[in-house]
């Protein structure tokens, strides 16, 4: 319900639910985007109907805008909300920006020349792609090369000099920040720390405390003013026994659901908030299947198939010029009636993309 992934109990007194791509990226505070194509998915999940074409148009209407607001990692913010949630969260990544810096053998002073030279080269609206980018670098003299390139894009990104703009046909582009964004929101450091807090608790409630500062990478300390901040639009509650913090408006409304005659499938992208938004993932996922969502502990989290709210498999996509092959790994025992629910989910995912989607299965 929280996440957008089911409805709201009747008589929910909060807000609307989000009917666009803007309105969701608020409602979430951020969304997980190193993969462009699983992000786009998110959306559709969540605005049935969505096409991806649908969701690029958004992001260049500037409905949704990618950089790294928070613990060093890609997200999708709300473009006006960007300044300050690099403000107050993701200049603690900065923190770590020197030592990066020793063991890649680059001086401060070669990486603030680098952010000097993408504020130059991108003056007046222009985007370049990342190759682009790192070829101006070079051109000036910078070292690109390894993870020296990554480190200086993510560095003057950082800074807020530059965000990413739209891709240049499949490649990563950049633009100014400053530019993109002309109008952004400024307000003081309480209320930011508010705005996330309540935008975090309504949308992954009821969490603890701990799982908003994993979220945010703040210490749990201004968390805690953070929920206390935002007042009387959240409440702690007990959820066997271990207190946790929710929207007001969702607890006075809540009512258990009734029982599903049939399961609810979803076929979810790899990195959705529904995993990754929780430190404490134990809710939704079996220890045993931790291995199968991020093979290898390397952080690439696999799209998972979840059956009333829990996952219960993997799937892989392969796309072709009108179809689309998905290949499902179950990972519990799933009934004929739940494999063709599965198969069913899948049909809003092919029309997301325009092309017909075909479902194979490993076991």
């Amino acid at each position: 319900m929280s996440l957008l992934l089911a409805p709201r109990p009747e008589g929910y007194g909060g807000d609307p639910a989000p009917k666009d791509v803007a309105g969701v990226v608020t409602w979430l505070g951020a969304m997980q985007a190193q993969d462009t194509g699983s992000a786009a998915w998110s959306f559709g999940v969540r605005l049935p109907g969505l096409t991806a074409a649908d969701v690029d148009a958004a992001v260049e209407r500037r409905e949704a805008l990618r950089t790294w607001p928070m613990r060093g990692t890609v997200h999708y913010v709300p473009p006006r909300d960007a300044h300050w949630m690099l403000d107050l969260m993701g200049r603690r990544a900065l923190a770590g920006a020197a030592k990066r810096r020793e063991f890649l053998g680059l001086s401060e002073e070669v990486a603030n020349r680098a952010v000097e030279i993408l504020g130059e080269v991108l003056r007046g609206g222009r985007r370049l792609t990342r190759s682009q980018c790192l070829a101006e670098l070079t051109e000036r003299g910078l070292p690109v090369s390894g993870q020296l390139g990554y480190h200086l894009l993510w560095y003057a990104s950082q800074l807020g000099v530059t965000c990413f703009a739209p891709n240049i046909g499949t490649e990563q582009a950049f633009t100014l920040l400053d530019e993109w964004v002309p109008d952004p929101h400024r307000p003081d450091p309480e209320e930011a720390l508010a705005t996330i807090a309540l935008r975090f608790f309504r949308s992954h409630g009821p969490v603890p405390v701990a799982d908003f500062a994993g979220w945010t990478g703040l210490p749990v300390t201004q968390c805690r003013r953070g929920v206390a901040a935002a007042g009387d639009a959240l409440v702690e509650v007990l959820v066997d026994d271990v207190p946790m913090v929710a929207e007001r408006a969702l607890v006075e409304s809540y009512t258990p659901p009734p029982r599903r005659r049939r399961a609810h499938l979803l076929a979810l992208p790899g990195f959705d908030e529904f995993i990754l938004g929780y430190k404490d993932r134990s809710l939704v996922l079996d220890d045993a299947h931790r291995q199968a969502i991020v093979p290898g502990g390397n952080g690439v989290f696999q799209p998972t198939i979840v059956r009333d709210g829990r996952v219960v498999g993997t799937w892989r996509r392969t796309a072709r010029r009108a179809s689309v092959e998905i290949t499902v790994t179950p990972l519990v025992t799933l009934a004929t009636r739940d494999r063709t629910a599965v198969e069913a989910a899948f049909q809003p995912y092919g029309q997301f993309l325009g092309l017909t989607p075909t479902v194979t299965w490993t076991g």
